[in-house]
Formats: structure tokens, sequence, C-alpha cells
């Protein structure tokens, strides 16, 4: 079986930044694979197309350059937001707000994206939602550990499914079941 759309493939990797020489910024071990349904969207393009076709065992090794990955910092992404906004019960956590740290945030639309804290000052907090790689080249290199056929239900909702539930980290064991907290899952 090749890696093509609609595929689940489990990957283990080591990624650098720049070339196979670069600092290492995560490994990925065949314990505890990678694994994603292929030619959804959820991955970089290039890193797709680099590992398209490839079987059970092959090996990969490519570099994805800056504007292939990231892309490069845009200004825009800097983002001074109110105190206001980290106050909870009228106190801001001062170990939330250092320098350097990454807070999981929501956009007005309700999607997920990270910060990363550039500055406090005693009104506002700069805060720059770039993606952490942005203006590096990255460098794969890694083995195609399994290839399955997704399920229609995991087409259907765009994520693998395990015996251990759907993926979104809700508390439910399988896909349909309630939360524990009595919410419907939505998987």
């Amino acid at each position: 079986m090749n890696i093509e759309k609609n595929k689940v493939v489990s990957l283990s990797y080591e990624l650098r930044l720049n070339d196979a020489d670069g600092r290492v910024i995560e490994t990925v071990t065949p314990a505890s694979p990678m694994s994603f349904i292929f030619g959804t969207g959820n991955l970089l393009p290039k890193f797709e197309k680099n590992i398209d076709g490839l079987a059970i065992g092959d090996s990969f090794s490519f570099t994805l350059p800056c504007d292939e990955a990231y892309g490069q910092p845009r200004e825009e992404a800097l983002v001074d937001l109110p105190m206001e906004i980290f106050r909870v019960d009228g106190k801001v956590d001062e170990s939330l707000l250092r320098i350097g740290n990454q807070i999981p945030m929501m956009d007005r639309d309700g999607n997920r994206l990270n910060g990363t804290v550039t500055e406090v000052q005693a009104e506002k907090v700069r805060m720059d939602f770039n993606h952490s790689l942005a203006g590096e080249a990255l460098f794969f290199k890694g083995e195609v550990i399994d290839i399955r056929d997704a399920t229609a239900e995991e087409i259907a909702h765009g994520h693998i499914h395990t015996r251990h539930g759907c993926g979104h980290n809700c508390g439910c064991e399988e896909p349909g079941e309630k939360k524990k907290n009595g919410e419907d899952c939505g998987c």
C-alpha cells in the first residue's frame, strides 16, 4: 500500500532547522508515530508532496525552504492585547505573562491559535501569533511506519480515530458518545 489521498499514514521522523546538520527541533519515534489522514490539508502541502506515493518502510529526507514551510514572519501577526483579557476573577496570573511564554488563545471566530508573549506593559501585552518556525527552513528525515485506509467516519471528521477516542482530547472513548461532562463529543 502506498501513501495517497484518504490513507491514514504513520511516520517517525526527526525535524531539524535548515539542513541535516541543524539543531534538532522534534523527534517522533516509531513507538509513538505521527499519524494523520493524507491529503486533507492538515499538513504543509510541500511536506505531503515529498511523501506522496511512499510505502511502508520507505525512508524520506528533504528540506522545505522557509517559503514552503511556515513562511516569513508577518508584522500583522504582532498584536497588542489589552491586559484586561488576561484577568481571571479580577487578577492576572503573572506566571502566565512571561516573555517567551506561549499561550493558547482563540480569535473572534473561535479558531485556536498560539501566541508568544513578547512584551508586557501595565495596560497591554504584545503577542506574536506567527508560527514559532516562521522564517526557518526545515529538514525532515524519517520513515513510513504504517499506512491504512481511513474509515468513512475518519474522512468525514477530517482526523483519525484511535481505540482511545476520537483524537479531539474531549474525554470521550468512542466517536459519538458523550464527553465526561455530558456534552456531545461532536465526532
